[in-house]
Order: structure tokens, then C-alpha cells, then sequence
């Protein structure tokens, strides 16, 4: 008997265990995004539609236990665009997202076509605001209509066109980077137990030093 699909409480395909979904960049595009900016069938219902400026990129849903807990997968609307404004920031959670360097095209395989672009930013949160290591790649798809505008007259073709499909996940630190701030800690205890003569302060200092 052939085991029906099962879907999580917001109607959001849940896969069977073994299975993962890691969709290319150009999958992305053409098979979910263009799909949803059209109105036409997804390939499956994995991807959730989110409200970006709710959520701290850690309390993202996952996209309906599809296996890829530590990267989420789901679909956002853009605010609209003024073109006499520079480039702002998106706020999300307690912090914003900031874009990094500009758009890249996203490439059809067969065609060699552009059909969408990719833009990738970093989340930020605190005071002074700091980066954090949660990444995002945000893509839309290439096109006449691709830029959405404030321009209230372009109706409902505007408002479809707003979608975009988002990749989050938390960047992993190298070894490099680990053994930096290894060496960056053992300088600081050294430092301190070279200036005190109470073993206690030491330590205390040591350990007030680690992020």
C-alpha cells in the first residue's frame, strides 16, 4: 500500500526519514521561484512562506522536517523599492540583515541564460551592531518585472513579482579561525597571570575574556 505524504500543522510537505533537500542555486530559481511567482505547482510543498522581520535567524522554521534543520529554506515578500533611495537595511528579530557586495546572476545550466540573482547578506544585532555568522541568499528572479518599485499602478503583475526565495544557515567556522582565537585566549591568560599575583584574579580575568 502506497504511504500517503504527510504535511506539518501549516501545510508544509514533511519528507520520509533519509531524505534531504539541497536544492542548487538554479533549482531555486526555476523550479520553486518561478513556480511561485507565477501561481503554477511547486515540485512539493518544502518550502514555507515566512515573515522575515519576525524571526532571528536561529527561530526560523525549518522547511517541514526535510532533513536540513541547519539551513531554512523559505519564501518572503521584498518591501517595495524607492529608486531615489539607497540601499537599507532589512530588519529582523533584534537585529537587521545587511547586503554584502552586489547582486550575482544565477545561470541556466542548459541555456546559459541569466534568470535570476543572488544577493547575500549578514546578520547583525547588538549596540554598537556586530556581525554575526548567520549568512542569507536571498534570490528573484531576472527580468523586466523583477524590480519591484512603490508604483501603486502596476497592480497585481507588482505584486507577484515581489516574491523572492531565501537560503539561511549559520556559517561554519575553519580551523584557521578556531585556532586564532585559541591563541588569542592563551595570550590573554598568559598576560594576566604574568601581571597578577593571585591566582584566583587570573583565572576570573581569563574566563570574563571568553566570548
Amino acid at each position: 500500500m502506497e504511504e500517503k505524504p504527510r504535511f506539518t500543522g501549516n501545510g508544509v510537505l514533511r519528507l520520509p526519514p533519509g531524505f534531504r533537500f539541497h536544492p542548487t542555486d538554479e533549482e531555486l530559481v526555476l523550479q520553486y521561484l518561478k513556480r511561485k511567482v507565477y501561481s503554477s505547482p511547486l515540485p512539493s510543498s518544502i518550502i514555507p512562506e515566512v515573515d522575515l522581520s519576525k524571526y532571528n535567524p536561529w527561530d526560523l522554521p525549518a522547511c517541514g522536517g526535510c532533513g536540513c534543520e541547519e539551513v531554512k529554506y523559505f519564501f518572503g515578500l521584498r518591501e517595495a523599492r524607492n529608486p531615489n533611495r539607497s540601499r537599507r537595511n532589512q530588519a529582523a528579530g533584534s537585529g537587521f540583515w545587511k547586503a554584502t557586495g552586489k547582486e550575482k546572476p544565477v545561470t541556466a545550466s542548459r541555456c546559459h541564460q541569466v534568470v535570476g540573482m543572488k544577493k547575500v547578506s549578514v546578520f547583525h544585532r547588538g549596540k554598537p551592531p556586530t556581525k554575526t555568522e548567520w549568512i542569507m541568499h536571498e534570490y528573484r528572479l531576472a527580468g523586466p518585472h523583477a524590480t519591484t518599485t512603490s508604483d501603486a499602478t502596476h497592480g497585481t503583475m507588482a505584486a507577484r513579482w515581489d516574491w523572492v526565495v531565501c537560503r539561511v544557515f549559520k556559517k561554519k567556522r575553519t580551523k584557521i579561525e578556531i585556532g586564532e582565537d585559541h591563541m588569542q585566549e592563551s595570550s590573554c591568560v598568559t598576560e594576566l597571570s604574568d601581571g597578577s599575583g593571585d591566582g584566583e584574579e587570573a583565572s576570573s580575568g581569563s574566563m570574563s575574556s571568553t566570548p
